[in-house]
């Protein structure tokens, strides 16, 4: 949201200007006041910027009541009943916390969550989310008010001194949700707050966790915790079985753990900056980056009403184009410690650097400044996401920063949160083996943060013209051995980025230069294209990923690899409605067997579905042993339509019959051959197969029906049974 809420009426059926606060109920004359009907809650406008333009202040609407938690000027609802032990303590709520939160929620798991802000976020920092974002909260029923927000990027511009480098389709996936969508982190937030409203939980504001220890023995709630309220100074015990650090890049979580945070603090500075601005460069909403060889480069991503975030490259040096501008305007100038102070700029300074980099096209104001704010880039990942015992986990900024190229902090936090939550989840309930399942999450997440940094990383030097490697932070044994003193980087990547010219010091023509610019970007994006869109994220072999076993020269139960995303195809689900395969994963977090049947015609299909449906009916199956249909959903694809199921032989129904009895769900693949479920995940027509899907919709395993011995196998490595 760049602005508050203009005042408007759908009287005519469609949106028009209106005048007055038409959100404010009042009654008619001649209706008495009740003292029990609504009442419109407070709102309070706030400045969006702590810098400002010439053309005035930018405010938006925000509403206390509903969004400030425990700092409601009404009040604490009365339906929020705290306890003073919880299943889970979360410190901060920003998107990664909050998201935390919302899976916990829909568990059953109990929790807490504090933040020492005031608020949800006012303005600025993250502005956009990948197809894997939304994918992933649409489990919880979050994604249409996530991804109609802003527009969809499909269009990347990308200028070079003055010329047209690129200009074409962005790329996308195969995703429902396609390419980035554009929303502000605000915005996320507030979403993410009204939905843990309705699960009766709210944000303790204005608190911070003072102290914590994790105790040893049998206590069951082993995290003691005390919770100060700045505003009050009022301090409160808590306990938790589990603490989620989700307290951003200064996280005092991950210092207390003494968890060193390995990378560079770069030279790169942005001047950013949301507002309106009145341009002549033919790309001004698109999606790109705009690059000077002598003063930097600037990156755009445009905005909801017109507005575009601007991401201007400064050099604080005392001979670059900021110093020398103040040198100009005034002599005398002379900036203490041999750089331009970074809170001296000003956001005239940044569009006449932003001027510099677009020239010969030129940008101006054309309204007062939603957000403005200058960043150095720091690219730094923890060493370990969780504490040696597993009882204390980092999430989002808290474990890795990097630079904002790839929109990488928000999406990468809530693949974070939702990777620790249903762990946490598992654990909690004792559905999983803690020390089994918990290790998981920092083998999984850290390896995808490094990758971040260097995908991003390698692309901001590009924009930006450095020749500083990108930090190589994959090997933690390397790490370890380095010692104090080296920061992390352990070794540098052989390749430097220099727009291009991949750090060859030799003099290019400019057609040399275009065509060593185009090659880079080329190989980037075909390497890179669907990481950048979050659904290129595997994982690796461990407890809770594994290769299907197979005999040589048999062709597999199915094609998709384990640890990489499920693939999400189109599907019938009745004569009158149709939608995507996840649409049937959704809900609290539960393992997935999604059964591909084929038409059921086959003797032998049918010979090893009877022998999985058989197997899941025994007491001592799997199934049974673990929590039934609590924890596994199981859905069944059929190369069939849904009139079709009335003509099945009886073997064949009664197949059917007896998946259904342990809960089972059918739907139809009857789309075309070259694009249909069974294609998509590479399924054997002959014998059938079974994909077993984690909560947070990466492949865990897959097996041919008949192969339960193999399922069971993978669940008896984590998960407790259940009495």
């Amino acid at each position: 949201m760049a602005f508050a809420i203009r005042p408007s009426t759908f009287e005519n059926g469609f949106k028009q200007p209106a005048t007055g606060e038409p959100w404010v109920w009042t009654n008619g004359e001649d209706e008495a006041d009740d003292p029990n009907s609504y009442v419109t809650p407070p709102s309070k406008e706030i400045v969006t910027s702590d810098a400002h333009n010439n053309l005035g202040v930018n405010v938006i609407r925000s509403w206390p009541t509903l969004y400030d938690g425990t700092n409601s000027p009404h009040g604490i609802p009365s339906w929020w009943k705290p306890t003073e032990k919880v299943d889970v303590l979360i410190s901060g709520a920003g998107p990664s916390g909050l998201a935390v939160a919302a899976s916990l929620a829909r568990q059953g798991v109990s929790f807490r969550i504090i933040d020492k802000s005031n608020g949800p976020l006012v303005a600025g920092r993250a502005d956009g989310v990948q197809p894997r974002f939304l994918e992933t909260i649409a489990m919880w029923g979050l994604a249409p008010e996530i991804h109609e927000e802003g527009p969809l990027i499909e269009k990347t511009a990308i200028y070079k001194n003055g010329e047209k480098l690129l200009f074409g389709r962005s790329h996308q996936s195969d995703s429902r949700y396609r390419g980035l969508h554009i929303i502000t982190q605000g915005q996320v937030e507030r979403i993410y707050v009204r939905d843990l409203a309705r699960h009766k939980a709210i944000v303790e504001r204005s608190s911070v966790l003072d102290n914590y220890t994790v105790e040893s023995g049998s206590d069951p709630y082993p995290v003691h915790a005390t919770i100060k309220n700045q505003r009050t100074g009022e301090t409160q015990a808590v306990q938790a079985k589990y603490l989620v650090g989700s307290d951003g890049a200064a996280s005092t979580i991950r210092k207390s753990l003494s968890i060193p945070f390995d990378g560079v603090s770069t030279d790169i500075y942005w001047g950013i900056m949301d507002c309106l601005f009145v341009s002549d460069y033919p790309h001004a909403w698109s999606f790109g980056s705009v690059i000077s060889t002598e003063h930097g480069g600037c990156v755009i991503i445009p905005r909801e009403d017109g507005y575009i975030r601007l991401y201007t490259q400064l050099d604080l040096s005392m001979t670059g184009a900021l110093a020398t501008a103040r040198q100009q305007k005034d002599p005398s100038f002379a900036e203490a410690g041999g750089k331009v102070d970074v809170h001296s700029i000003t956001p005239e300074e940044v569009l006449e650097q932003a001027n510099r980099i677009f020239a010969p096209y030129t940008l101006k104001f054309g309204a007062p400044l939603s957000w403005f704010a200058i960043w150095k880039i720091s690219e730094r990942v923890a060493r370990s996401y969780s504490s040696p015992d597993n009882r204390v986990h980092l999430v989002g900024d808290a474990a890795h920063v990097h630079s904002v190229m790839g929109a990488f902090g928000l999406n990468a936090s809530i693949l974070d949160a939702a990777n620790i939550a249903w762990k946490l989840g598992f654990a909690a309930k004792g559905v999983a083996k803690h020390d089994a399942l918990l290790p998981t999450y920092n083998g999984e997440r850290r390896q995808h943060a490094v990758k971040v940094i260097e995908v991003s990383g390698t692309y901001l030097r590009f924009v930006c013209g450095s020749d500083l490697h990108v930090p190589n932070l994959r090997d933690v044994d390397l790490l370890n051995k380095g010692g104090p003193g080296t920061n992390g980087v352990n070794g540098n990547s052989s390749k430097k980025i220099t727009n291009g010219t991949n750090g060859t010091n030799g003099v290019k023509s400019k057609e040399e230069q275009k065509a060593a610019d185009l090659e880079f970007l080329g190989d980037f994006f075909k390497a890179n294209g669907q990481f950048l869109l979050g659904v290129d994220c595997p994982y690796d072999v461990s407890t809770i990923v594994q290769e299907a076993t197979s005999s040589q020269g048999q062709a597999p139960a199915l094609r998709v690899k384990a640890g990489v995303r499920a693939p999400n195809p189109r599907v019938c689900f009745a004569t009158g409605e149709t939608g995507y395969l996840y649409d049937k994963l959704a809900g609290p977090a539960r393992f997935h067997l999604v059964v591909f049947a084929s038409t059921l015609g086959g003797a032998e299909v049918q010979r090893r579905l009877g022998a999985f449906a058989k197997a899941l009916g025994q007491p001592t199956s799997f199934f049974a042993k673990y929590g039934g249909a609590s924890l596994f959903n199981i859905v069944v694809v059929t190369k069939l339509m849904p009139f079709q199921l009335q003509e099945l032989p009886a073997s064949a129904s009664a197949l059917l019959d007896q998946l259904k009895e342990v809960g089972a769900q059918i739907v139809f693949d009857d789309r075309a051959p070259d694009e249909d479920a069974h294609t998509t995940w590479g399924a054997n027509h002959s014998k059938g197969g079974v994909a077993v899907i984690r909560p947070d919709l990466w492949t865990a395993t897959t097996a041919f029906p008949d192969e339960t011995d193999e399922i069971t196998k993978y669940f008896d490595g984590f998960l407790q049974a259940q009495t």
